[in-house]
């Protein structure tokens, strides 16, 4: 049995434009094109769509996804990973849904008491300090940024350090929300939050793009930077480093 483009369309949500343009880069060419220059499908092609979007779905490029498919790997084997990532990522928006979860509710709860702020953000920043070594490593190759930096941060008040943990928790949850919608790091309106983060930290120090990098690096790198990552999506320090990453490379060098 074959499927026209139009077919095939409806029933994947794919725009006959984007079926056109596979055939186009050799990702996904028609079972056969009728003299009028239609395009026809059959089951093989289906099957390989289905695996096209599904590697689309876990962020993969089409040249990647080409190779995949042209590698000549089981198809069930190939499934098999795909599923097995599809889990994973389950588990983590899960976890993502239930932290954003228990924000509403807080907010809201805030909201019913007539409050205006969140409940003690300070625990969602609890031991937020770089180890010693990453410390000692920031004052020697940024003497003069390392104590701009620590001036500016004793010089806050309480109300106003309470004030910043509100808008870096706010932050984080936007770039939250990002990394669950699957957005690139390099989509502009991710770029748009790591231009405000950047802005942010030109509060205390202005760094540079080697710096900026550094300060990425330690999100992801640092136990106890990532914990707190963590306590708002796992896998977010990562994606923020790869949005700060894109950053400093465009913006700073």
């Amino acid at each position: 049995m074959a499927w026209s483009i139009a077919d095939v369309a409806r029933m994947s949500g794919v725009t006959s434009r984007t079926l056109r343009h596979y055939d186009e880069i050799g990702l996904l060419a028609p079972a056969w094109t009728a003299s009028d220059g239609h395009r026809h499908y059959e089951e093989p092609q289906l099957l390989r769509l289905q695996q096209i979007l599904l590697m689309r779905e876990l962020d993969l490029g089409l040249r990647e996804i080409r190779e995949v498919l042209d590698s000549g790997a089981d198809r069930v084997t190939v499934l098999r990973e795909h599923h097995a990532r599809l889990l994973a990522e389950q588990d983590r928006l899960g976890t993502l849904a239930r932290t954003v979860a228990r924000t509403i509710a807080e907010l809201q709860q805030n909201e019913d008491q007539n409050m205006v702020s969140i409940n003690r953000p300070e625990n969602l920043f609890e031991g937020f300090q770089p180890d010693p070594a990453i410390e000692a490593e920031t004052r020697e190759r940024w003497p003069e940024a390392y104590e701009q930096s620590r001036q500016a941060v004793e010089g806050l008040t309480p109300e106003a350090t309470e004030q910043w943990q509100r808008e870096v928790t706010a932050q984080m949850i936007r770039f939250a929300e990002h990394m669950a919608a699957g957005t690139p790091a390099d989509d502009p309106a991710v770029q748009a939050e790591v231009d405000a983060h950047y802005r942010d930290v030109c509060r205390f120090w202005t760094p540079n793009a080697e710096a900026y990098r550094g300060l990425a690096k330690t999100y992801a790198e640092d136990g106890r930077f990532r914990e707190n990552f963590d306590r708002i999506a796992v896998g977010l320090a990562e994606y923020q480093q790869r949005a700060m990453d894109v950053y400093a490379d465009t913006r700073l060098s």
